[in-house]
C-alpha cells in the first residue's frame, strides 16, 4: 500500500488535467522521497489549508495558498464579498449591483469548477500516506491527523451547500480515466461522509482553552459537525416539507431527527466544557461590536478560531470601504426593522414609520436592542480616529468615491475598527479580524436544533442557551408568546413560535457575517423572503433626510435619467424609502427560480468527462 501511494504522487506530476480535476499532483511541500515521514513535515503541508498570508503561519517552506480552508476573507471592491459584505447576497444588505444568485440571474456558462476537489485530493494523499510517519501516537501526530480530517470535511461541506450532492473521494485515484467516471453519491450519503470525518477530526484533535495557536482543535470540529448536521437536517425537513426537486428522496422523518440530533449533541459538548461563554465587561452598549474590530482575539473566551491580520504583511480592505459609512453596500430595512424593542416585543406599526422619519430615531438602544445600534451607524458616531465632531450625522448616500458611497441609508458600523492607528484608506492595510466560529454560533445553532426537534419540549433549555446573547447587551429573556411577531406583512408569521424566535435571534446576533444565504437555503425560505422582494432601505420623502443641507442639493431622483439616487413608489407619495440600485426591469422583484437556483449549476465540461454519471442540478 506504501509503494503503490507513493507512486500515485509521483504519477499525479506528470499527469493531465481532467475531471474535476482530480488527477493532478498534491500540492505542499514534500522533503522528502517518503511523504510525511515526520509530523514537522505534516504540520508544513497542512499549513496550505489555513491560508498562507496569516502571519501566525508564514513559513519560507509555503508556496501555495488555499484560502478556501477559512470563511470568506477581506472586503472586495463594490462589496459583495469577504468578512463583511456576503450578506450581499441575502435579505440583509444590498450592495452597489444585484446579487445576481437572488436576481435569477446565474447562468449555466458562467457555472464555476469544483476546485475544492483539488484541495480534498491533497488532504487524501496525506491521509493515505499517514503509516509513514515515524511519530504514530503522538499528540503532534494526532492533532494533524485530526486537521486533515476537519479541512476534507470542510471542503467537501462548502461543495455540499453550492451544489447538493457529490461524488465522495477518500483515497487518491490513479491517473486513468475510467477510475474517474464515478456517480455523484446521495445528499444522505455525503453529509455522513462529512460528519464522520468530523468525528474522526474530533478524535484525534487536541483540547484548546483559546484560540491563541490559531489551529483548529475539538471544539472547532464539535462546532463544524453541529453546523453541518443543523444545515443538513433543516435542508431535508424543509425541501421535503416543499416536495421541490432538491431533498433526497431517500431521506426518512427519522434521519431528519437524527442530524437535528446530531446537531444538539455536538453543541452540548462544547457547552459541557464550561470553557467557552459570550464576551460581556459588561458594557451592553459596546461589547458586542467591540468583539468584531479587535485585531488579536486570541484571549477573547468567545472566539474558538479566527484569522489575524496585521494590516502591515497581511491586511484587509475592511476599514478601507467602510470607515466613512459607505462601502458601496447598505443594510436593508428588512434586517432593520427584525430587531426587537428594548423590551423584547416586534417594532411594528405607527411606532416604527414615525421612528423612521427622524434618522437615527429606529435605531436608539433606548428603543430597540442594543446590538442595533453596534451594528449600524447611528448620527453622531465616530468611525475614524481623524474624525472631528459632529462625526456621522447622515448616510453619505453620494460618496467622494464608489466606495465611500452607502447604499441603503443604513451604513454598516460592526467590523470598523474606530481607533486604528494603520493605514485609514490604503489597500489592504485594515487589520479587521475574521472570526470563524465564536462561542454564540454553539448557542444558536444548539437553540435552534431543539427548537426543530420539538420546541415546547425543549422551551426552557432553549431560553437558557440564549439568556447569555441577551445579558450581553441587557435585553430580557427569551419570551416565546411576547416576541412571537404575526403581523400580515411577517414572512415566518406562520411558523410556529418557538422556531420563529430562534430565527430571529439568529438573524440578529449573526447579522452581517455572511451567513444569511445558508439559511435561507437550507429553510427553503427563498418564496417567503426572495422572490418578488426588492431591498429596501432607510425612509427618505417623509422624513428629514429630504433636503438634508448635508446633502448639499446634489441627490437627484425623479427624473427620467441622470438620478443618483433612486426611491421606491413614485412622485407624490408621502413615504417613498432608499432603494439601493436602479429598479428598472426588476418591476416584480428578486426572480429567484425557485426550482432551479437553491443549487448551482455543474459546468457542463464536469457533465461530459464523467461519461454521463454525473447529472445536473434541477432546473439547469
Amino acid at each position: 500500500m506504501k509503494k503503490r501511494n507513493i507512486f500515485l504522487g509521483l504519477a499525479l506530476a506528470f499527469s493531465l488535467s481532467g475531471c474535476f480535476d482530480l488527477d493532478k499532483m498534491p500540492e505542499g511541500v514534500l522533503s522528502t522521497a517518503q511523504p510525511f515521514s515526520s509530523t514537522g513535515e505534516m504540520r508544513n503541508y497542512l499549513d496550505q489549508f489555513y491560508q498562507t498570508g496569516n502571519p501566525k503561519y508564514q513559513d519560507d517552506k509555503i508556496k501555495v495558498n488555499f484560502g478556501d480552508g477559512l470563511r470568506t476573507q477581506d472586503f472586495g471592491a463594490g462589496g459583495g464579498s469577504g468578512i463583511a459584505g456576503y450578506d450581499t447576497h441575502s435579505d440583509n444588505m444590498s450592495a452597489s449591483s444585484v446579487s445576481a444568485r437572488l436576481a435569477g440571474e446565474t447562468t449555466l456558462s458562467g457555472a464555476s469548477k469544483l476546485t475544492n476537489y483539488t484541495a480534498i485530493r491533497n488532504l487524501n494523499f496525506l491521509l493515505t500516506n499517514l503509516e509513514n510517519c515515524a511519530e504514530q501516537g503522538s499528540a503532534d501526530y494526532n492533532q494533524y491527523v485530526g486537521e486533515a480530517y476537519y479541512f476534507r470535511a470542510w471542503y467537501y461541506y462548502k461543495m455540499f451547500i453550492d451544489y447538493g450532492p457529490l461524488t465522495w473521494i477518500s483515497t487518491p485515484l490513479d491517473p486513468n480515466a475510467e477510475e474517474m467516471l464515478l456517480p455523484r453519491d446521495s445528499r444522505t450519503t455525503i453529509a455522513d461522509n462529512i460528519l464522520a470525518d468530523l468525528d474522526n477530526a474530533i478524535s484525534h484533535l487536541g483540547e484548546q482553552n483559546s484560540s491563541g495557536s490559531m489551529r483548529v482543535h475539538k471544539d472547532v470540529a464539535r462546532a463544524l459537525k453541529s453546523e453541518v448536521a443543523l444545515f443538513e437536517g433543516t435542508w431535508e425537513k424543509y425541501h421535503k416539507a416543499k416536495g421541490d426537486k432538491f431533498f433526497d428522496p431517500s431521506v426518512t422523518d427519522e434521519k431528519i431527527r437524527d442530524y437535528l440530533t446530531q446537531a444538539v449533541n455536538a453543541a452540548q459538548a462544547v457547552m459541557d466544557r464550561g470553557v467557552w461563554k459570550i464576551y460581556s465587561t459588561g458594557n451592553e452598549l459596546n461589547d458586542y461590536r467591540q468583539m468584531f474590530q479587535t485585531t488579536d482575539l486570541s484571549a477573547n473566551p468567545e472566539v474558538l478560531w479566527f484569522k489575524m491580520y496585521d494590516g502591515d504583511q497581511v491586511g484587509n480592505n475592511v476599514n478601507r470601504y467602510l470607515n466613512q459609512g459607505g462601502g458601496s453596500v447598505g443594510v436593508t430595512a428588512s434586517l432593520i426593522d427584525d430587531y426587537l424593542t428594548k423590551d423584547g416585543k416586534p417594532f411594528v406599526g405607527a411606532a416604527l414609520i414615525n421612528a423612521k422619519k427622524v434618522f437615527g430615531n429606529e435605531l436608539l438602544p433606548t428603543v430597540r436592542d442594543p446590538r442595533l445600534s453596534q451594528t449600524i451607524c447611528m448620527p453622531g458616531q465616530q468611525l475614524r480616529p481623524d474624525d472631528t465632531p459632529p462625526y456621522y450625522v447622515v448616510p453619505p448616500l453620494i460618496g467622494s468615491s464608489s466606495y465611500n458611497q452607502n447604499m441603503t441609508g443604513y451604513s454598516l458600523l460592526k467590523y470598523v475598527q474606530i481607533d486604528y492607528t494603520g493605514s485609514l484608506d490604503a489597500e489592504f492595510k485594515g487589520a479587521t479580524p475574521a472570526i470563524q466560529f465564536r462561542y454564540a454560533d454553539i448557542l444558536l445553532n444548539y437553540a435552534e436544533a431543539l427548537a426543530e426537534l420539538d420546541g415546547a419540549a425543549n422551551a426552557q433549555k432553549i431560553i437558557v442557551a440564549l439568556q447569555p446573547l441577551r445579558d450581553r447587551v441587557g435585553m430580557p429573556a427569551v419570551d416565546f408568546d411576547r416576541e412571537y411577531n404575526q403581523e400580515s406583512d411577517y414572512p415566518f408569521r406562520h411558523l410556529d413560535k418557538y422556531i420563529q424566535v430562534v430565527r430571529r435571534e439568529r438573524r440578529i446576533e449573526k447579522a452581517c457575517e455572511g451567513r444569511r444565504l445558508e439559511d435561507i437555503l437550507r429553510w427553503a425560505a427563498a418564496e417567503e423572503l426572495i422572490v418578488g422582494k426588492w431591498p429596501k432601505g432607510a425612509l427618505y420623502t417623509g422624513s428629514d433626510l429630504e433636503n438634508h443641507p448635508k446633502y448639499e442639493g446634489k441627490l437627484i431622483y425623479d427624473q427620467a435619467s441622470g438620478n443618483n439616487l433612486f426611491l421606491t413608489g413614485k412622485p407624490g407619495d408621502a413615504l417613498r424609502y432608499v432603494v439601493p440600485t436602479n429598479p428598472a426591469g426588476y418591476g416584480q422583484g428578486w426572480k429567484f427560480n425557485v426550482g432551479r437556483d437553491y443549487l448551482l449549476p455543474i459546468q457542463p465540461r464536469m457533465l461530459s468527462l464523467t461519461g454521463g454519471k454525473w447529472e445536473q442540478n434541477p432546473g439547469w
